[in-house]
């Protein structure tokens, strides 16, 4: 027989999760991208660039304590980050609902469709400097 399973520390935590896989299943969530998993995937991308990082040093320097240990505090903070903003977002979306969360995905596809390359060389000559 079939079963579902929503784990989670608290009530309110167990009823995002449910609300978030009843509307997968409407196929509310089909259209937009999930913000969860963005987040989780760009803290991985993130992890994986401070190994790439850390790996390209000479091997006396990669091998050393003090890269080593510079690593795994950028992978501590890595997931603090992400973990920090999903319970966030998952607070969010209990007190609202879930509409602003779908407010904000909604606008934010719409701000990349809409954007032209001129706003965005902007964007990115502020971000780099």
């Amino acid at each position: 027989m079939p079963s579902v399973t929503f784990e989670g520390e608290t009530h309110g935590e167990i009823v995002v999760k449910v609300r978030r896989w009843l509307s997968s299943i409407d196929g509310e969530e089909e259209a937009a991208p999930n913000a969860y998993d963005t987040i989780s995937q760009g803290a991985e991308l993130t992890k994986d660039a401070l190994s790439i990082i850390a790996r390209s040093a000479p091997d006396p320097v990669a091998q050393s304590d003090l890269v080593k240990g510079l690593t795994n505090m950028g992978y501590k903070a890595t997931d603090a980050t992400k973990d920090a903003v999903i319970t966030g977002l998952d607070s969010l979306e209990e007190a609202t609902g879930g509409s602003v969360v779908r407010q904000v995905g909604s606008a934010g596809r719409k701000a990349v469709y809409e954007m032209n390359s001129q706003i965005a060389k902007q964007m990115l000559k502020s971000l780099v400097g």
